[in-house]
């Protein structure tokens, strides 16, 4: 508290009252001294340290400063005086404004720059996670009585080539109340304020009608606390048993295109791919069945239990069944292509102080690259290994399971075995499916 003597009385003023009962004029001078970051949190305190901090001609200067120290990394030299004042902003945009669109833009050019650079083993980015570390992402519920409430990310966990977001806590008192889950990319400005929720962008990327999926919403298993749905094959939503409140939502998330789709859409509209123009061979009459390269990946919510590359796949004419194309990756008859998992199959969760695991349960993305080495067929989603009555492998006496996925662009069926006295699962087999719709809509063929 601060002391101020006047006509006989003294006094006693909070800094901010002082401050804001000095004149209009050092008010500005002081504030002209601040950073963008603690701009914005002075903008937070009061009506009048908002409209100080918001000040046209204020932020007009620190524009021109930005200006300024990128022309000077860029060029090596001070701009000249017209240069600054040709970059005029649109008509309708505060200078504030402007000056994060343009921070914005800058960052959106080092990402296509870094983005270029294109991995040979799973043909995605090769700095993904690294573009991806300026990104957030947010749920936003929406009840039945149009209620809304967005929720920070609880935690995350980066794979190979997929993400994995969770949500928990009271996200809601029951599930079947919720109207709506929406998922936004949120990619914030960095400012130099710690403990400062700094602006940014939100990107629609997925609206869920939670009304439409409860009518036929499967079960994914349970152990003794929660119970798992599935929403969607990418999104799991955890219940607690007996209470039909909301314990935590988990999404798994492919790498491909995830940082356009995570920032370049609107906050009510999501991102819209390109149009690519398909590969085109006359002369070869097997175009499309064959230089295929998988990558897959067996994931818990914690770890991963199996990565692999498999290249030269390809179907013959005469080996495509019920419009679908075969492609083998893990022959059962060749023992060098089988391969283990690091661990048991088992999806663990955590819920602020509770955490679990649901067996036979985990996540799998697949990364289907064309000849080209361009992705052809994306898939991150949640799958189970189910018990096999009848064995699937001739050559191993052992417990033996199951794994299937399925969409309409195709199919994943992966045959695993326990081997005993080894202790560790074996995947003996690995069949991939496309169906010729799809590849005959990307290759211009007719099988």
């Amino acid at each position: 508290m601060l002391a101020v003597k006047g006509s006989n009385k003294l006094y006693r003023l909070s800094p901010q009252n002082f401050m804001e009962r000095l004149p209009s004029e050092i008010l500005d001078k002081i504030l002209s001294y601040l950073d963008p970051g603690t701009l914005v949190c002075i903008g937070h305190v009061s009506k009048t340290f908002y409209q100080l901090a918001n000040d046209e001609a204020l932020w007009r200067n620190i524009y021109k400063r930005l200006l300024k120290k990128k022309c000077i990394s860029m060029r090596g030299k001070m701009p000249e005086p017209t240069t600054l004042e040709a970059q005029a902003r649109p008509d309708g945009c505060c200078w504030k404004l402007h000056y994060f669109k343009t921070r914005d833009a800058w960052a959106r050019r080092k990402w296509k720059t870094h983005l270029g650079v294109i991995s040979p083993h799973t043909g995605l980015p090769s700095r993904t996670v690294q573009m991806l570390r300026s990104i957030t992402w947010e749920l936003t519920v929406i009840d039945k009585s149009r209620n809304e409430a967005a929720y920070d990310l609880s935690w995350f966990q980066f794979f190979e080539t997929s993400v994995v977001l969770c949500w928990n806590g009271n996200l809601c008192q029951d599930y079947r109340r919720i109207s709506t889950l929406q998922l936004h990319g949120v990619r914030r400005v960095a400012l130099d304020c710690p403990g400062l929720k700094a602006p940014g962008w939100r990107s629609l990327m997925e609206v869920i009608d939670m009304e439409a999926v409860t009518k036929s919403m499967p079960d994914y298993g349970q152990d003794g606390v929660i119970e798992l749905k599935l929403l969607k094959p990418h999104v799991v939503m955890g219940i607690w048993k007996d209470q039909r409140s909301v314990a935590f939502v988990i999404f798994t998330l492919h790498f491909h295109r995830l940082l356009e789709r995570s920032s370049q859409g609107s906050s009510v509209g999501t991102y819209v791919e390109p149009a690519t123009r398909a590969p085109f061979d006359d002369i070869d009459p097997d175009y499309g069945l064959h230089g295929y390269q998988l990558h897959i990946v067996l994931h818990s919510s914690r770890c991963e239990l199996m990565s692999g590359s498999f290249s030269q796949l390809f179907c013959r004419r005469d080996q495509i069944r019920h419009g679908l194309v075969k492609l083998t990756a893990v022959d059962e008859t060749s023992f060098s292509q089988h391969t283990s998992l690091s661990g048991d199959v088992t999806l663990p969760w955590r819920c602020e102080a509770l955490q679990g695991e649901v067996k036979g349960r985990c996540f799998m993305t697949l990364t289907l690259l064309d000849e080209f080495n361009q992705p052809f067929w994306c898939v991150s989603s949640a799958v189970s290994m189910k018990h096999q009555e009848t064995p699937c492998s001739l050559f191993y006496a052992a417990e033996q399971f199951l794994i299937r996925y399925q969409d309409s662009d195709g199919q994943v069926a992966m045959n695993i075995v326990r081997v005993e006295q080894q202790k560790k699962l074996l995947i003996v087999n690995l069949t991939v499916y496309l169906t010729t719709g799809k590849v005959n809509q990307y290759f211009g063929k007719e099988y």
